[in-house]
């Protein structure tokens, strides 16, 4: 009996050496322990961007008897990227006419009305493509808020066309 009291007490000797011996083994397995590093970059390119939008200009009812032209305004709105140098041209419009000398609505039939667009309230500067004696208005991008330009259009007096609905189409395009 007592040979097992003995091998009882050699067991948990035994195990509590183990023990101690496994503790150490992982206390010296973590300071062994090694780490490498790298870096990497991180890159983009910016483009450079324009976005571009217009408010319908509405000359409302034109009397062709009055002593006075009709006149109206719109607003074309261009946002770019902080920098960037931009243009807005507008075209001659849908219906035969011309940035130079007259744009022409139409009534869809066969009459047509003259009007015109500007740069400036005095209605001095034509607005087109920057062709013959036309201007384009231009600008540099600021990034996160878009630049208003008006547009002055003006219908001139005395044209005693066939009464009704006339439209046009311009396209207002911003190049950078």
């Amino acid at each position: 009996m007592q040979a097992a009291g003995q091998r009882g007490r050699s067991s948990r000797k035994a195990l509590a050496w183990g023990s101690a011996m496994l503790l150490a083994c992982l206390a010296c397995g973590a300071a062994d322990a090694a780490t490498t590093s790298t870096t990497f970059s991180v890159n983009a390119t910016v483009l450079a961007s324009c976005a571009i939008s217009a408010t319908n200009l509405n000359f409302g009812n034109y009397d062709p008897g009055s002593a006075t032209p009709d006149d109206a305004t719109s607003t074309v709105s261009v946002q770019c990227s902080t920098g960037t140098s931009y243009a807005v041209s507008l075209d001659a419009g849908t219906t035969s006419g011309s940035t130079l000398t007259s744009r022409n609505m139409s009534d869809g039939i066969a009459s047509t009305l003259n009007y015109q667009l500007y740069t400036d309230a005095a209605h001095t500067t034509v607005w087109g493509d920057g062709s013959g004696s036309t201007l384009t208005n231009s600008g540099v991008g600021t990034g996160s808020s878009s630049q208003d330009y008006t547009v002055y259009g003006r219908v001139p007096i005395s044209q005693f066309v066939t009464s009704g609905a006339y439209s046009d189409t311009i396209t207002a395009t911003v190049s950078y």
